[in-house]
């Protein structure tokens, strides 16, 4: 055999080998929604971003709209397992925040948020004076940075075998388990980003302003392994903001905003649109 015949059979059989990479990892995607992890941001002596004028910080928030949109699923989508990284005003880790979503072998990660901007200073009769009002507004949903996929594909590699259902597939000594790996992780963002746009685009039609989907290599995302987003709720020095976020209609809207986009999300994965 010549060497032009060698890299040829190579070239072919590298290309059987994604095939099947890709084939095996498809088909043990999880085809519906069945857990779901969400997350309140901060908590206990982590208080977040602090109130402006009115009476709530962050935590309180983001625990409000967690608990509220826990509700929604528990009520309409009862075949979903809803799971609180917390329920109460507690301290919990970031990498405790992942590990809740990982032991769980959840489908899906939300964390729940709320914006803030740096304090500006400004002349005041004469006096430089800090103040914290910002004109920022409206929502933003954040998915992970590509420089952390590699966090995210060691989450997979260590909790991988209960999401692909088969012992022994992901054999640290076999090639083929990098190609797995890589596969997931990447179906992994595009459901993210799948899911992220749902969430902003419902947010538009109650009026919202959207500041859109971005990337961020945030530390919740990176260590989940499972499609999951970060979503900052508005700003809380913004005097709009910070209102609509601090009153029980506000925070029903905005839990159904995303109560959309989760039941939008689960039909998708249930017709297999969503890889």
């Amino acid at each position: 055999m010549n060497k032009n015949s060698i890299g040829i059979s190579l070239f072919f059989t590298f290309c059987i080998f994604i095939f099947l990479g890709n084939s095996i990892a498809f088909s043990n995607q999880p085809k519906t929604l069945k857990k779901i992890v969400i997350d309140a941001g901060h908590g206990g002596k982590d208080a977040g971003a602090l109130k402006y004028k009115l009476s709530k910080n962050e935590k309180d928030i983001t625990l409000d709209v967690a608990l509220l949109l826990g509700e929604m699923i528990q009520k309409h989508l009862k075949d979903v397992e809803v799971i609180y990284t917390r329920k109460v005003d507690k301290d919990v880790d970031l990498k405790d925040r992942h590990a809740i979503a990982n032991k769980a072998n959840a489908d899906l990660f939300l964390s729940i948020h709320v914006n803030s901007t740096a304090p500006k200073s400004r002349k005041v009769n004469g006096r430089w004076v800090r103040d914290r009002e910002t004109q920022a507004s409206g929502t933003e949903t954040f998915v992970l940075g590509l420089h952390r996929v590699g966090q995210k594909s060691k989450a997979f590699e260590e909790y991988g075998e209960q999401i692909v259902q088969e012992p022994g597939l992901l054999d640290p000594s076999d090639p083929m388990t990098q190609i797995i790996v890589s596969n997931y992780t990447q179906a992994f963002l595009s459901r993210s980003i799948v899911f992220a746009d749902k969430i902003e685009q419902n947010f538009i039609r109650q009026g919202r302003n959207s500041r859109g989907v971005k990337q961020l290599g945030l530390e919740v995302l990176a260590g989940s392994a499972m499609p999951g987003v970060l979503v900052e709720l508005g700003f809380i020095n913004n005097v709009e903001d910070e209102i609509y976020m601090n009153s029980k209609e506000g925070q029903k809207e905005m839990a159904q905003a995303i109560f959309q986009a989760i039941v939008s999300y689960k039909r998708e994965l249930e017709k297999g649109i969503a890889n």
